[in-house]
């Protein structure tokens, strides 16, 4: 039995689901309190998934047992009221999960703020809701200790707690605290030493960040210093996603209408065929939808057998040469991994359904009317029952099957599963690979899902912005606003985002906003904080979102545009995703102000720019504070005005001159 991973964090009054890792579900497993603070009433039940409600703020241990092995972990509950609501980005809302009906965006998805008017303040808005208190863990070592400080931000966020890992060699009694650092003396720690922080206002806790210490290797002199005679001892950030997919650049494929229908060669050897295509775009990640069995619906979401490769497709070795072609040109592939439910024509829910006897009635959520639990009125999938240990089973052994294969996931429907199983599948790929990456599809996205469950997350909020500017509905400056959305509602600093416009799922921008907002828009994608991902067919002017790609028509000027703006992106740190970003003094002079915004992209390194987007039609002249160079990084061409202005048709990238 496996230890049931890192300490919970909650608030009294919010529910922590349990549930034992690597199940064996003919096994007898057993929950207790082992330990609660005074006053506490909180009590566990039989199951061996549950999930506990702590009454009153304190620590809890709680012991997991099958009978064989004992396990403990600690939940820390802090004051009632002090959990994200909902509309700070805490617990989902509308999310399309790749299903044949795409979703509707409403009132969660508004960034809000006010911005200026013809003339533009490079500050923000102080009329703003606070912001949720975010943590990034900073780790010293030298001969005699390990320091971990807590970076605390925004300013009213004045305390920190400090939790270690039950699975640990090391008791409170091993380190000190004095204000924002521990310390740990190098004598006394073991092969391993798991530290987690929560930063803490009066109001709130925000998202916990960790650090993961040990001592290497664990067997003898090799591990230590030659000149200190001293283990060696390394630093792991394990909540920051892997480096190469930090500033990747994602390309979907919707894998049945990407190539051109052929019977004489596989869907997947006709992707293949287009792999040096991409490669030329700019391409290093691809992320394929389902590529299972499935009930015959196009989007492949429906699956009716996880260990499967979808007939229609090509086989397991023809989807293994597109892997290693792929790789063969440095472009990494992730695969859709859907959790949420099956098909309704799985053979496990045909034989569920109607039959209360059926050794799979329980792997499914029911409705009192007989019929399977689901969301959105979809009627070709059922929800799968995640308090079944065989649910759980089995669905871990369909990570295993398919992660050996590939380079990552991409949650569908991440905001439907049970956080707790994802904190499981993370820390599972990630001990096999600590590279394995994990994208999840959350809309609106949660920031708590930062915390050991996902490297990298949708930034729907910048998408739904990015569209609604298209439509006019709101002001291109806007956009900044729903960047700093993300700290605002919680996401720490080291998160990182995959920017968007459009899916499988929505409408294409082209189509929907007309030219003048696809052009800049591409930009946004291309300059923001985040790693832009492109939906086939969208650098080719393709209008229909899930028909077959048009090449014979494809437009070549926009594909040299995404051509131009990818590789301007990988050319300079600063358009990179830890970049900077900030609002720069602007002013428009010609154009339309509710059209255009311009902002500032600085790297570590000191290389700064400035980028301005125009979303209309014609071209507009802006003043801009900074002093900026003449000539446009994107297309090389002087857009520079005596007058110190630059012009903008639909993106332009300036470098600021010292």
């Amino acid at each position: 039995m496996e230890h049931p991973g890192q300490p919970r964090v909650c608030a009294a009054g919010e529910a922590v689901e349990l549930a034992p890792r690597d199940p064996d579900p003919s096994v007898d497993y057993e929950w207790s309190v082992a330990t609660a603070p005074s006053g506490s009433r909180a009590e566990l039940g039989d199951e061996p998934v549950q999930w506990f409600e702590p009454d009153v703020p304190g620590r809890y241990l709680l012991r997991l047992t099958d009978g064989r092995t004992t396990h403990d972990l600690t939940v820390r509950a802090f004051a009632e009221g002090t959990a994200p609501s909902a509309d700070a980005g805490r617990s989902g809302g509308v999310a399309a999960g790749g299903s044949e009906q795409a979703e509707q965006p409403g009132e969660q998805f508004d960034s809000g703020g006010a911005v200026g008017s013809a003339t533009h303040a490079g500050v923000d808005d102080d009329g703003e809701e606070p912001e949720r208190p975010r943590v990034q863990l900073e780790t010293v070592v030298d001969d005699e200790e390990v320091r971990i400080h807590a970076k605390l931000a925004p300013a009213s966020t004045r305390r920190v707690e400090f939790l270690l890992d039950d699975r640990d060699d090391l008791d409170e009694s091993d380190v000190t605290v004095e204000g924002r650092t521990l310390t740990i003396e190098r004598a006394v720690l073991g092969d391993r030493a798991r530290v987690y922080a929560v930063p803490l206002t009066d109001d709130a806790y925000g998202v916990p960040d960790a650090v993961d210490v040990r001592r290497s290797p664990s067997d003898g002199e090799r591990g230590s210093d030659p000149d200190t005679g001293r283990w060696t001892v390394t630093v792991d950030r394990p909540y920051d996603p892997p480096s190469w997919a930090l500033d990747s650049t994602i390309y979907e494929v919707y894998v049945r209408t990407f190539a051109d229908a052929d019977p004489e060669r596989s869907q997947f050897a006709a992707i293949r065929e287009r792999l040096d295509d991409l490669d030329e775009l700019g391409i290093d990640t691809l992320w394929l939808t389902p590529v299972l069995q499935h009930d015959g619906a196009p989007h492949g979401y429906n699956i009716t057998d996880f260990f499967a490769i979808a007939s229609d497709l090509g086989d397991r070795e023809e989807y293994r040469a597109l892997i290693e072609a792929a790789h063969d040109r440095d472009i990494r592939v992730l695969f859709d991994l859907v959790c949420n439910h099956s098909a309704r024509d799985h053979p496990f829910f045909q034989d569920a359904y109607g039959d209360p006897d059926s050794p799979y009635r329980s792997w499914y959520e029911w409705q009192e009317s007989g019929e399977p639990g689901t969301y959105f009125d979809w009627e070709l999938i059922a929800n799968f029952d995640f308090s079944t240990l065989a649910v759980r089973r089995h669905l871990l052994d369909v990570v295993d099957e398919w992660a050996p294969l590939v380079d990552g996931f991409r949650c569908d429907m991440a905001w439907a599963v049970p956080d707790g199983f994802w904190r499981e599948v993370h820390d599972r790929v990630k001990a096999h690979d600590s590279e394995f990456f994990l994208l999840d599809e959350t809309i609106p996205y949660i920031p708590d899902f930062q915390g050991g469950l996902f490297d990298m997350h949708f930034d729907s909020t910048t998408a739904f912005c990015l569209r609604e500017v298209g439509d006019g509905n709101k002001r291109a400056e806007e956009i900044l606003d729903a960047v700093d959305e993300r700290r605002r509602v919680g996401f720490p600093d080291h998160a990182s985002f995959m920017l968007y416009h459009e899916n499988h799922d929505e409408p294409r921008y082209l189509a929907s906003y007309g030219e003048d907002a696809a052009f800049a828009a591409a930009g946004a994608l291309a300059t923001l904080p985040g790693a832009p991902m492109v939906y086939a067919g969208q650098e080719t002017g393709q209008l229909g979102k899930r028909d077959r790609l048009d090449y014979e028509n494809a437009r070549e000027d926009l594909t040299e545009h995404y051509r131009r703006l990818l590789a301007l992106r990988d050319e300079h740190p600063a358009l990179r995703h830890r970049a900077d970003l900030s609002r720069v003094d602007y002013d428009v002079r010609a154009g339309r102000d509710d059209d255009i915004v311009a902002y500032r992209r600085e790297a570590a390194d000191g290389e700064a720019v400035v980028v301005a987007l125009n979303f209309g039609g014609g071209v507009a002249e802006i003043g801009v504070d900074p002093a900026v160079g003449g000539d446009d990084l994107v297309t090389g061409a002087a857009v520079g005005t005596d007058d110190g202005a630059v012009t903008v048709d639909d993106v332009v990238v300036v470098p600021i001159r010292e």
